[in-house]
């Protein structure tokens, strides 16, 4: 039997519709945790840390289990996503102090000002630490700027630095939230007022320090560096996951019909460790552990929002770290001591700080109904590749002169229509000369100070444990030559 000419017609428009794959530009949502490590997640073999929004975003989309930041510290791993750059290219690019002025200078193309260019409406909530404004120091009581509204962002609401630091302030746009002018902030390096630390009032604290963050004594906790000024527009830590995906959602919730980009850079799990009392004893770890179970929290009610708008089949997620774990970071908070069985790395040697893979290697998981389709990709691909590679799914295909000149168009890779990832991948920790490269199963981390070079083959020894530089000198010499040819910008 044949189908009449307008039934024909209306049933190929319905196998379109639910067969071929999405061509238009997507929203895209960047959710970028704070030291949460490879083994941190449930889909990455957590246990005892319930993730199920991170797992079902998992189990519907593209799970990578070579995704790596480029640096093992936030500074320059967030300079690196947001640049495409390694910041071990540019001096001064290591962890921002609480007065570090704007690392990224205006003109400078970014992820956000591509995606801008392209139409996209754009916007960062959470955590920042790329320095703000312009030497000596951020005009801290007046306009904050240049920052992100600076860099191609349409609207921002952030933690200046981090949630350790001062100021323990929000900044919305170019203001503080919530600023008395009569009770002006300003930030020092040195106490300028006696007042009380962390160190002469330690018995006050209600989280203990272990090492520094014995400044100010802000809700309780001791930070890095002395904060005077802004007492009632300084934050309190149990509610800062509330007030940025509030914020976040209400981004999501403003939009109309053009698309958005949502830089969602959460606070978790860096120290100090503070969750909602709602999430406190959620798993055996302590406040390391529930901190994790919040930040799954988050996500989850971003996707909320995003099912909530009609958005969400058209919005690509990704959920990824700025570096790998870290137990003590500052803070009494029985991290080790309540660790258990748990492995934040996973299988992986190492974490923050560290060139072994447990500080690089992070979750990377791709969630797009529309164009991805479920499973799990062994391709290698790097933050360093985000603009090159979101930008022609934003249907930009061609960058500004001299934008991101270390990344790489790995769209398919990304979206799992290719497994051709990178060739190699470079590893950072602390100055310029601490860098590894990873080609193949081959690891070459690169003699510094009193370290001798080391080689690891990763398909037998994945835990970096067996240095074989020695027996394969050929092997080590030509990673070596490799990574110079990188590091003076000869490659790729």
């Amino acid at each position: 039997m044949r189908l009449p000419f307008e039934l024909l017609c209306i049933w190929t428009l319905l196998i379109g519709v639910f067969v071929a794959p999405s061509t238009a530009a997507p929203n895209i949502v960047l959710i970028y945790g704070d030291d949460v490590g490879y083994g941190d997640i449930g889909c990455y073999g957590a246990e005892s840390i319930p993730t199920p929004n991170i797992d079902q975003l998992a189990e519907h989309g593209l799970r990578f289990t070579s995704g790596y930041c480029t640096s093992a510290t936030c500074t320059p791993s967030r300079y690196s996503l947001l640049t495409g750059k390694y910041a071990w290219r540019v001096p001064g690019t290591g962890i921002a102090p609480p007065n570090a002025s704007s690392l990224i200078k205006p003109g400078t193309p970014t992820l956000a000002s591509v995606l801008h260019d392209a139409g996209y409406r754009t916007g960062i909530v959470g955590k920042w630490h790329l320095g703000l404004g312009s030497p000596p120091k951020p005009d801290w009581s007046g306009d904050i700027k240049p920052g992100p509204l600076e860099l191609g962002f349409d609207s921002s609401f952030i933690l200046p630095t981090t949630n350790d630091r001062v100021p323990c302030v929000y900044v919305d746009g170019h203001r503080i939230v919530g600023l008395d002018p009569d009770d002006p902030v300003d930030v020092f390096r040195n106490n300028p007022d006696g007042q009380p630390t962390g160190v002469t009032h330690r018995d006050s604290l209600k989280m203990d320090w272990s090492r520094g963050h014995n400044n100010s004594i802000v809700n309780g906790i001791g930070r890095i560096g002395f904060m005077v000024g802004g007492e009632e527009a300084r934050w309190t830590d149990e509610t800062m996951a509330e007030v940025l995906t509030e914020r976040a959602r209400k981004f999501i919730a403003e939009g109309g019909d053009e698309p958005f980009f949502l830089f969602y850079s959460a606070h978790q799990i860096h120290v100090p460790r503070a969750p909602n009392p709602q999430f406190v004893g959620k798993t055996p770890h302590g406040p390391r552990g529930d901190v994790m179970v919040e930040f799954d929290w988050c996500v989850g009610q971003l996707v909320e929002q995003l099912e909530f708008a009609g958005k969400l089949d058209d919005t690509l997620i990704l959920v990824t770290s700025d570096n790998g774990p870290v137990l003590d970071d500052g803070y009494k908070d029985d991290a080790v001591e309540k660790l258990g069985d748990h492995q934040p790395a996973g299988p992986y040697r190492g974490g923050k700080y560290s060139r072994f893979e447990g500080g690089t290697r992070v979750p990377w998981i791709v969630h797009w109904p529309a164009r991805v389709q479920p499973g799990v990709s062994q391709a290698m691909i790097s933050q360093v590749d985000l603009i090159a590679s979101l930008a022609p799914l934003a249907e930009v295909y061609e960058l500004p002169e001299g934008a991101a000149p270390d990344s790489t168009d790995l769209s398919e890779v990304l979206i799992g229509e290719s497994q051709a990832g990178r060739d190699y991948i470079v590893e950072h920790s602390g100055s310029r000369n601490q860098l590894a490269i990873l080609r193949g199963n081959w690891k070459y981390i690169a003699p510094a100070g009193k370290q001798p070079a080391q080689l690891y083959n990763l398909e037998s020894d994945i835990g970096e444990t067996k240095n074989v530089a020695g027996a394969h000198p050929e092997v080590a010499e030509e990673l070596a030559a490799l990574l110079e040819s990188v590091r003076d910008g000869d490659a790729h």
